[in-house]
């Protein structure tokens, strides 16, 4: 009955204390300066290492379990849940000046280059591995999609359980980085050859001696299993980094500097599979290109090996040096606490009766919270949209060195490089701006998703101007051209070389003397060769009738020299400026798509939604991506290789016309796709505030108002 009584200040308990003051006042100053001289050492500031090491050994430990804290209707939450900087159960002070999202962010970035790296390593690797053997569809999907497979199939469970123990989770992901690396290194630790071996001399005779295949099983099928292997590790390794990464980047920096500090992320990201490529390109082998007489010799002996194998170790190592500084860094950011709070106001929720959610861990949890996101139009289409938007990208790595080699008569080793090098940084620095763009001008919800659509158009009318950016071919005989008359078009052979018993399996192509190209000096009819001043001339071809003729310092006619003939094609440096223009305003939008799929969902569900857009974007973007791309690209070939070893080998020529107008026309459909979805996103959600704001609002801000209505 007295429970809610006030307790007294008078009474048995007031009396006591009373007594006791007096006590107290009664005692001589001796005992009292005694006491104080007693108290003074306990009230001593205690050093830094001996607070933070009884917190970090009681977090580490689990000896007492942390309450459930609850947002207040204030947006205010406790900070007691911030955690001291340290290694495990060891707190250092000395790294407390470095527990911060700046010092986070160089070792994240650290380790997403590396990353980058490894995936444009073998990328190239495997590009080099199926020109140089014919891998059957089963093992082609086994090599491409490994990564993007195993990445879909672990994304929710780690944006689900690993948003609890983020930290835990980069160290994880970097000891899998390093050992994915290794696992794709291993194939070349001991081999010293591994090339499909086709003796046959690459001038005209009558007379042949063609060896059998020689096909080292062994190493193909090595190449295969760590190739698949290591892919798959790094599926898993990579989901912390893009899902948690960016959740605890997010969590840990204001509102409008979140674009800033993700696009920095982003730009590293594409940086480092650039380097990857860069680093790769010169280790490509250009046996397509080459005569038989140097494809009959080792070219790839120890040093090449030993290049490709170093390369995945130095950055398996540089990956886990990370491991020890990642795991300095606490679960939560000192004042995070606060700035969640502040952003928990800002929230655009499609449904705001989840803005205090709360789920547990249970399987039964994870699917209610993935019911939720399923009925938020808003951010499917927003998911739909990136999945888009990545598509151009995927297509700017797949088909770009293909088509710079066949578009510009560049080496396969200068396409790769000047896609890696140019190309790719386009994106890097769209990532960036974007981010940046987004925080200075500090866009609200509606304005993100109006600087997607505007970018998008603008990225749409470049790529219309990239269509007009082409050369036109050069007379190849045979393909475009009948051996003046003599020959049929799509044939190869014609009566100026039947006699020649030539192989389509050798491209080495040639340029005449009457500018016509031939696939390889037996096609043209040279009877025999020089090397002149490092350049290769060939003499007496039976196919070659017009044009100049030369002398060499020797006296004799010079009939053609080796390589492709000139194109007078002065296009590359303006398709490079469009291409790289379009990539720039194409990757704007990134970011800013990551920004509103995180606002538009409750707090405890932002790791949850950035995984189900990643299943999204693999389901539908990286998965059919590259075979989407690779098959456009197949589909101009008009001459494949059809003898070497009995089997349908790789393409040798390509219609230049029909690329680029596939090219183009792929990278338009999706960014188109990008607009489209994010023009639905948006009149969904501007609906639904429209809708919400037709509620009448209770709330009230005259007192004096509310007053007498509560009288009435």
């Amino acid at each position: 009955m007295h429970e809610g009584v006030p307790r007294r200040s008078g009474g048995r308990d007031g009396a006591l204390g009373r007594a006791e003051s007096g006590v107290a006042r009664a005692r001589p100053a001796e005992d009292s300066r005694a006491r104080e001289s007693l108290k003074s050492p306990k009230t001593r500031k205690t050093p830094p290492y001996l607070k933070l090491l009884p917190r970090a050994l009681i977090g580490f430990g689990g000896f007492r379990k942390r309450k459930k804290v609850r947002p207040s209707d204030s947006g205010e939450v406790d900070d007691s849940l911030e955690q001291p900087c340290g290694v495990g159960c060891v707190a250092s002070p000395c790294c407390k000046c470095c527990s911060n999202i700046r010092c986070f962010m160089v070792f994240y970035c650290i380790l997403v280059i590396c990353q980058g790296v490894i995936f444009g390593l073998i990328d190239v690797s495997i590009g080099d591995f199926q020109r140089q053997y014919y891998v059957k569809t089963i093992e082609n999907l086994a090599l491409e999609l490994s990564y993007d497979i195993s990445s879909a199939l672990v994304a929710i469970f780690i944006a689900f359980y690993g948003d609890r123990k983020k930290v835990i989770c980069f160290v994880v992901s970097s000891f899998l980085i390093g050992l994915g690396s290794l696992l794709c290194a291993f194939p070349s630790f001991s081999e010293e050859n591994y090339q499909s071996k086709v003796a046959i001399e690459d001038i005209c005779k009558e007379t042949k001696i063609v060896s059998g295949c020689q096909r080292h099983a062994s190493f193909q099928s090595k190449y295969l299993s760590f190739f698949t292997l290591g892919q798959t590790v790094q599926g898993i390794a990579a989901m912390p980094l893009y899902i948690l990464g960016i959740t605890f980047i997010e969590e840990s920096v204001a509102t409008h500097s979140a674009g800033t500090y993700l696009g920095i992320a982003e730009c590293t990201e594409i940086i480092g599979y650039a380097m990857g490529y860069v680093i790769g390109a010169p280790l490509v082998k250009v046996h397509e290109h080459s005569t038989a007489a140097k494809n009959t010799t080792n070219n790839d002996g120890p040093e090449w090996i030993w290049t490709w194998w170093i390369s995945f170790l130095y950055t398996a190592l540089v990956a886990w040096c990370i491991l020890i500084p990642l795991s300095c860094f606490p679960n939560i950011m000192p004042g995070s606490t606060q700035i969640k709070a502040g952003k928990r106001k800002l929230l655009h929720l499609f449904d705001r009766k989840h803005k205090d959610l709360e789920l547990g861990i249970s399987i039964k949890d994870l699917f209610a919270g993935l019911w939720i996101l399923m009925k938020n139009p808003v951010l499917l289409c927003l998911a739909l949209s990136k999945t888009a938007e990545s598509l151009v990208m995927i297509g700017a790595s797949e088909f770009l060195p293909i088509y710079l080699e066949n578009q510009f008569i560049l080496t396969p080793t200068m396409a790769t490089t000047l896609a890696g090098l140019v190309l790719l940084p386009g994106g890097a620095l769209g990532h960036l701006l974007g981010g940046v763009i987004v925080s200075t001008l500090e866009m609200s919800y509606k304005a993100l998703m109006r600087f997607i659509m505007v970018t998008s158009v603008i990225s749409l009318i470049l790529l219309m101007f990239i269509i007009f950016v082409r050369c036109n071919p050069v007379q190849f005989a045979g393909i475009n051209e009948d051996y003046d008359g003599t020959g049929q078009l799509g044939n190869l052979t014609a009566p100026c070389n039947e006699k020649c018993r030539c192989s389509s399996s050798i491209y080495s192509s040639i340029c005449g003397r009457d500018d016509i190209e031939y696939f390889s000096p037996c096609f043209a009819g040279c009877m025999y060769s020089k090397t002149l001043n490092q350049k290769k001339t060939y003499y007496n071809c039976s196919c070659i009738k017009e044009g100049l003729t030369t002398e060499d310092g020797e006296g004799d006619f010079i009939d053609a020299r080796r390589g492709k003939c000139d194109a007078k094609c002065y296009k590359l440096p303006l398709f490079i400026a469009f291409i790289f223009s379009t990539l720039v305003f194409s990757s704007f939008c990134s970011i800013p798509i990551t920004l509103a799929i995180m606002r538009v969902v409750p707090e405890t569900l932002r790791s949850l939604a950035l995984g189900v857009s990643y299943v999204i974007l693999r389901i539908f973007g990286t998965i059919p991506g590259p075979l989407l791309f690779k098959t456009s690209g197949e589909s101009s070939c008009i001459f494949r290789d059809s003898n070497k070893c009995g089997h349908t080998g790789q393409c040798w020529i390509y219609n230049q016309t029909k690329m680029a107008y596939l090219l183009v026309g792929i990278c338009f459909l999706c960014k188109l796709c990008t607009l489209i979805f994010t023009a639905i996103a948006f009149f969904i959600y501007e609906r639904r505030v429209k809708d919400s704001t037709d509620i009448p609002d209770i709330t009230v801000k005259n007192p004096e108002v509310k007053k007498r209505k509560t009288d009435l």
